[in-house]
């Protein structure tokens, strides 16, 4: 019997990674299950229910034309109560069963600047964890707790495991693993690194699934369709998709057989998702919000913000993706119509506030790429620029306390994000912002775009409002 431990038993983990597990299971193949917990005391709510649960949750799927479906899933077999000293979660790493360590902390939660350093000067998080495991307490990043686990899995000569990186981050496996060991560094530990060098690997992976906060009607559906009154209750689209690199030093699941697609390189999976996914995501989440939208597809189904996000991937995006030199092994003219698709589902109920956050993050990692690569070919980047604008008009508001939300964003720096709004010209302020534009930053074609963008975008909120 072999055991993933996951870090961080959120919404997309239970959609997603344990549902594959549940379906191998299902098959009879009970060789692996899950023990999952968190690093950090969140989600009180939901990890109590799990606990008192047994593991035990059901997820709701729904299509795109509202048909729906249910499943029990029974993969994660253990609970881990949250400890601050992670004394629980620390045990189940270094038991020699554990062949795999996967987690989901978002974007933002590697702390990795535009050249794959780690951002020690920014994050001040990130600063008190590395001395707080010096200081031998454990740690609560996704570094420091990697650490206190890994130690102790040296230490017990438990032997080699997979981290498994389940975020939307480009080259997730080699970047997460780059700011592991420069972690180990700051730490000074020779004999870790030398350890982790030798028995861990990191796959890199694409993962996809839209699935929304859970909300109270969720378990309301729940209880009506299978009479169980559930409190871990969660729902996703009927969209699934997970593509691995198959380079794990300790076993794996048989994934290939419930629909994973296991493959030499993620790369070119990776950046589709990425570009014309994620990056059309947030673009209707700061355009919705901008004109009173609560939700994605409402913004979805609007002329007006559908057409900026098609023309964004149609016009900037595919063309650099999809090169006679490189061509992509997708459709992606087809992948670009089931996004939006995806997108348009009223009955996903996905709202702008939970797309919306990480804006810091989302533009150096979505979208510069396409602005770098245009610009490196000469070419306009009028259709992408609309994005970067977009998220400046958002900021102006979240300056001036107009959200109707809480903006979430671990990479801004929220006095660095309100100057730029004070600043005699925003536009180039936030085109000179070193976070978001890494080498890119005050180049005049950027800056004359986001001046053409910008206006373009206040003509659409404009028209919008009236």
């Amino acid at each position: 019997m072999h055991t993933i431990l996951h870090l961080g038993l959120g919404s997309f983990h239970r959609a997603h990674q344990a549902l594959y597990i549940h379906e191998l299971r299902q098959q009879g193949d009970t060789t692996w299950s899950i023990a999952g917990g968190n690093l950090r005391p969140d989600m009180a709510e939901t990890m109590a229910a799990l606990q008192a649960q047994g593991g035990a949750y059901t997820l709701e799927t729904v299509t795109p034309q509202g048909e729906r479906s249910y499943t029990r899933i029974e993969s994660i077999q253990k609970v881990i109560p949250y400890q601050d000293d992670l004394a629980p979660l620390i045990a189940v790493g270094a038991e020699p069963a554990t062949r795999i360590i996967s987690f989901t902390v978002t974007e933002a939660g590697y702390y990795l600047d535009a050249k794959n350093q780690l951002d020690w000067t920014t994050f001040a998080d990130l600063r008190a964890d590395l001395a707080a495991v010096k200081a031998g307490q454990a740690g609560h990043t996704i570094y420091g707790g990697l650490v206190s686990i890994l130690r102790a899995r040296m230490q017990t000569g438990a032997g080699a495991v997979t981290l498994m990186n389940c975020d939307n981050l480009r080259h997730n496996g080699e970047r997460s693993r780059s700011g592991l060991l420069q972690f180990i560094d700051a730490l000074g530990d020779v004999a870790l690194k030398v350890w982790v060098e030798a028995n861990t690997s990191s796959p890199n992976a694409m993962v996809d699934r839209i699935t929304p906060r859970p909300t109270p009607d969720v378990a309301e559906r729940v209880k009506a369709a299978t009479g169980w009154d559930d409190r871990a209750a969660l729902m996703g689209e009927s969209f699934i998709q997970w593509v691995i690199e198959d380079h794990f030093i300790a076993g794996r699941p048989a994934w290939e057989t419930v629909g994973v697609e296991m493959v030499a390189s993620v790369d070119a999976y990776e950046e589709a998702k990425i570009r014309l996914l994620n990056a059309t995501h947030s673009c209707i989440a700061w355009a919705g919000t901008l004109v009173g939208y609560q939700y994605i597809h409402e913004g979805t189904h609007d002329a007006a913000i559908r057409r900026m996000a098609y023309d964004y991937v149609t016009d900037d995006t595919i063309p650099v993706l999809d090169t006679p030199e490189n061509p992509s092994p997708l459709d992606l003219r087809q992948y670009r119509d089931v996004v939006l698709d995806r997108f348009g589902n009223p009955a996903i109920q996905d709202t702008n506030q939970r797309v919306a956050m990480d804006g810091y993050s989302k533009i150096p990692g979505f979208i510069a790429p396409t602005i770098r690569e245009r610009l490196a070919r000469g070419e306009s980047i009028q259709s992408v620029a609309m994005l970067p604008a977009l998220f400046l008009a958002y900021l102006q508001r979240w300056h001036a306390g107009q959200i109707a939300y809480t903006y979430q964003d671990q990479a801004m720096d929220p006095a660095a994000a309100h100057a730029i709004c004070e600043s005699a010209d925003p536009v180039a302020a936030f085109a000179a912002d070193p976070v978001l534009w890494g080498p890119l930053a005050s180049r005049p074609p950027l800056v004359d775009a986001l001046r053409v963008a910008h206006a373009r975008v206040l003509r659409f909120v404009e028209n919008h409002l009236g």
